[in-house]
């Protein structure tokens, strides 16, 4: 049935012809296998044939587990966009940074790519049944695919998942079972009842089950086919080194349990394999602070990460506290690899990150897709990213709840396993943090630069951060009109510019009794001399160098002018 693969056992290194309804080794008995193809001969293949086929995950069948080329259950899952962040990027100093928008699959992440082969491969072995464990996408997905096939679907999420997500997956005739239990108990429930059902039920095992770990390589391929249209095949010194596509520096990603990137570094090792790249990216795996274990592990230098048994995160989705082998792949990896690292981020940076891309980028997310934003944000303040690497972030998926009017009595049975000792169970959803926060005052920003990009930048870094009301000049002469005509508390000054540079402007601001108590930060890509800094000092509150601050400096330094003045 599937004579272009073979099932490779990574405990006894057998190969066994594949089939879903076989999950283990014959040889070993062992569960963890990977799928392998004849890479040379299909990349010969592809590099004839892509051009002809449409841009979506079907595109790269012969490098799946399924037989049929575009099954009837697909629902244009796949080809999502490669977004270049140039306002984001700017503020960074990275001008070389895109996102992966796999908000714009069918149900509005990244697992819709799992659940379309995954639901596809059971569809032609026959299978009408089958049980998940899930914090939320994963269930969205296969909700939808499973009802479109014709395969019924068994949900256990644990009680930790927002209710808006039960409801999504609901509203597809899933039967939802509610487990007030960790994710960790809930898989382990959910592989019992598995296992206690008729001949024929599949259980999802997550990067353990071939369908699964296989669809999350498509996005390495799409990713290095449209980095190659934005920025042309790699460079070379030699014409017989040449390949025809590139590759990113950097593969940034929020994990649970870190299929994602172990299927991508897959993706990436494969196209090597087929000579169509010759490296392989640096992996960045981001957590939440309040449940990292893989980046505690990393840190150590260790092999198997140590169970988080008490997962303290806001953001449910990612609170896998025991990732199991699935770390110890990933490692191995990214060690033979293009290496990498794991770093957490507290979920307060995460909630800030979200403001940030919607505000800079206009691209919404759910809060686990802002894990690897915060994440990058962290690794670009310490220099693990350089500014001329070229890096990708997986903005993995988009919530959208629905309405719980639509749902009736009954939809969720609860089930509720106790806890010995208690667990403290974290706040649900965004709003519990959001909450938290006080308002500040709306305070008076001037932005003055001649270059509407400049002014745009620190406009969006200022409305991401902060309640301000924001006032633009485009030269120094409407500066001082601005400054004159409104009650100005701070201005974010440039000093090249036209008809009256920025030296001018505070010469007139200081000599004006009405504008002289205005607060000047002064944002400029001029190296200054001894005698400039001589000229501006006493006069302005500080001076920061184009390209090479942070948002959260910038706003730092205007919040510290304010509250001086309020006291």
């Amino acid at each position: 049935m599937y004579s272009h693969l073979v099932a490779e056992c990574l405990d006894c290194g057998h190969q066994a012809s594949y089939s879903p309804k076989d999950s283990t080794c014959p040889n070993c008995g062992g569960g963890w296998r990977e799928a392998r193809y004849d890479y040379k001969s299909i990349g010969e293949k592809l590099l004839k044939e892509l051009p002809a086929r449409p841009f979506d995950i079907w595109r790269f069948h012969d490098l799946l587990p399924i037989s049929e080329h575009q099954p009837i259950i697909s629902m244009g899952e796949g080809g999502t966009p490669l977004l270049k962040a140039t306002n984001l990027g700017s503020m960074l100093g990275i001008p070389y940074l895109y996102i992966k928008d796999e908000r714009q699959n069918p149900t509005g992440s990244f697992k819709d790519r799992q659940a379309s082969i995954t639901v596809a491969s059971l569809k032609e072995a026959g299978i009408t049944e089958t049980v998940l464990a899930s914090t939320g996408n994963v269930a969205i997905s296969y909700s939808a695919y499973t009802s479109r096939a014709g395969i019924k679907l068994w949900a256990f999420l644990t009680s930790l998942v927002p209710s808006e997500k039960m409801r999504e997956v609901a509203i597809y005739g899933t039967q939802v079972i509610k487990v007030t239990a960790s994710y960790d108990q809930t898989k382990k429930l959910a592989a019992e009842f598995a296992e206690q059902r008729q001949q024929g039920s599949y259980l999802d095992r997550g990067v353990r089950s071939i369908p699964a770990l296989e669809s999350m390589k498509t996005m390495a391929f799409e990713i290095s086919e449209q980095l190659t249209a934005a920025l042309g095949p790699p460079d070379s010194d030699t014409d017989l080194s040449q390949v025809p596509w590139r590759v990113p520096d950097w593969y940034i990603q929020a994990v649970s349990g870190g299929m994602g990137p172990v299927g991508v570094l897959k993706g990436f090792e494969e196209l090597r394999e087929m000579d169509l790249t010759d490296r392989i990216p640096a992996a960045a795996s981001i957590q939440p602070a309040g449940c990292a274990p893989m980046v505690h592990a990393w840190k150590q230098n260790l092999d198997v990460a140590e169970p988080v048994l008490s997962p303290r995160t806001h953001i449910a989705t990612l609170a896998t506290g025991d990732p199991g082998r699935t770390y110890t792949l990933l490692r191995e990896r990214m060690l033979r690899g293009g290496g990498g690292t794991f770093e957490s981020v507290t979920d307060e940076e995460a909630f800030r990150a979200i403001h940030v891309l919607a505000k800079m980028e206009g691209l919404s997310m759910e809060p686990a897709s802002a894990v690897a934003f915060a994440g990058l944000i962290k690794m670009v303040r310490s220099g693990q990213i350089k500014p001329d690497e070229v890096v990708v972030v997986n903005m993995t998926g988009h919530t959208m709840p629905v309405e719980k009017t639509i749902l009736g009595e009954g939809w969720v049975q609860d089930i509720e396993i106790p806890e010995k000792p208690p667990e403290e169970k974290p706040e649900e959803g965004l709003l519990s943090a959001l909450s938290r926060i006080t308002p500040k005052r709306y305070s008076s920003v001037a932005i003055v630069d001649d270059h509407p990009h400049a002014r745009r930048l620190i406009r969006r870094i200022l409305q991401s951060q902060g309640e301000y009301t924001i006032f633009e000049a485009s030269n120094g002469r409407e500066a001082v009109e601005l400054a004159q005509k409104e009650e100005l508390d701070v201005m974010v000054l440039d000093l090249m510019m036209p008809e009256m540079d920025g030296f001018s402007v505070l010469d007139a601001l200081k000599t004006d009794e009405k504008t002289a108590s205005i607060a000047v930060i002064v944002v400029t890509a001029k190296t200054l001399t001894s005698a400039e800094k001589a000229r501006l000092r006493g006069r302005i509150h500080s001076l920061m160098q184009k390209g090479e601050f942070l948002d959260d400096e910038l706003v730092e330094e205007i919040d510290s002018l304010l509250q001086n003045e309020s006291n």
